[in-house]
């Protein structure tokens, strides 16, 4: 499947990168990418990799070798910023290697993923919202486009960037309870790009987009799954192992005719991303660092500031 890739072409390609500070495509990537690709190019184990620098965490799953299971680690909320989605993408096409499907979830109680981090797009440099744009695209592209089986085990809230990453899985489970999913954008002053959309309508519809879209609706795991946002709704601690009976059903099917449907189905979407790339990175930076946008992404950051002070 086509991927338009900044950050990588090939998990061997960019090994042979880190060995060569000479080689173009090494030196494209910025400091802070080459300093995250280390340190995931270079990782011990194949069974379990992490570190304190480290943001996903991955683990074969013990009752079957062709399945991993990838679990997104940025405390207090995994914000979704250029190192998270760089060791994400990263990890996926490590697993195109050796794995068959994978599973992703949270290994942080209670949040699947409150979307992007504020941080990177607040008060910075153009050069640094252009590079946290295109390594978000990178990382949607990886994972909508997987070869892998992709399942979300949503097993806390994913408003935002968090439903996107969970919608961009072939299946998804949610936790029943408090938790909450959508696109919430709007609410926060911002347009969903074209492809979070396209993301959605292609998992919701066009009716049901355009009012969740509108309204920055969150739906509960039991609206969400009555519009098809999620597959199953289960108890909390039952999130992961029905994700892993669900895996069980479509590891039945032969990769090659699996791959070639999900292909046919999503290389439109790829595809439009891929040849808008840097129109779409253009916009996303005029757009963000409007000041309008920066007072109201000011005024959600001290917001979030008094609720902490408030539970401290």
């Amino acid at each position: 499947m086509a991927n338009g890739r900044k950050l990588c072409t090939t998990f061997i390609g960019l090994r042979h990168a880190l060995l060569s500070q000479n080689n173009h495509a090494y030196r494209q990537l910025s400091h802070r990418q080459q300093t995250i690709v280390s340190q995931a190019l270079f990782s011990t184990s194949q069974k379990h990799y992490t570190d304190s620098n480290q943001y996903v965490i991955v683990e074969k799953d013990p009752k079957n070798d062709a399945v991993a299971i990838l679990k997104l680690n940025r405390k207090p909320v995994n914000g979704l910023n250029v190192q998270l989605l760089t060791e994400l993408n990263i990890a996926l096409e490590k697993l195109e290697e050796t794995s068959r499907g994978v599973i992703l979830t949270s290994a942080v109680p209670n949040i699947f993923s409150a979307g992007l981090d504020i941080a990177e797009m607040y008060q910075r440099k153009p050069e640094e919202t252009d590079e946290f744009w295109s390594t978000l695209q990178d990382a949607w592209i990886r994972l909508y486009g997987s070869p892998l089986i992709t399942m979300a085990a949503i097993n806390g809230h994913s408003p935002a960037g968090g439903c996107l990453l969970a919608m961009s899985c072939d299946y998804r489970c949610m936790a029943r309870g408090k938790y909450t999913i959508g696109l919430n954008e709007t609410k926060l002053g911002i347009v969903a790009p074209f492809w979070f959309i396209d993301t959605m309508k292609n998992t919701i519809g066009d009716r049901e987009t355009e009012k969740a879209l509108q309204l920055g609706s969150m739906y509960t795991a039991e609206q969400a799954q009555r519009i098809g946002l999620v597959d199953d709704v289960c108890d909390p601690s039952e999130v992961l192992n029905t994700a892993k009976a669900e895996m069980s059903k479509w590891l039945k099917i032969p990769d090659h005719a699996r791959i070639l449907t999900k292909e046919a189905m999503r290389k439109e979407t790829i595809n439009k991303l891929i040849s808008k790339k840097k129109e779409d990175i253009y916009y996303f930076t005029s757009f963000i660092l409007k000041e309008s946008i920066q007072r109201s992404l000011g005024m959600y950051l001290e917001s979030l500031k008094v609720k902490k002070a408030v539970k401290n």
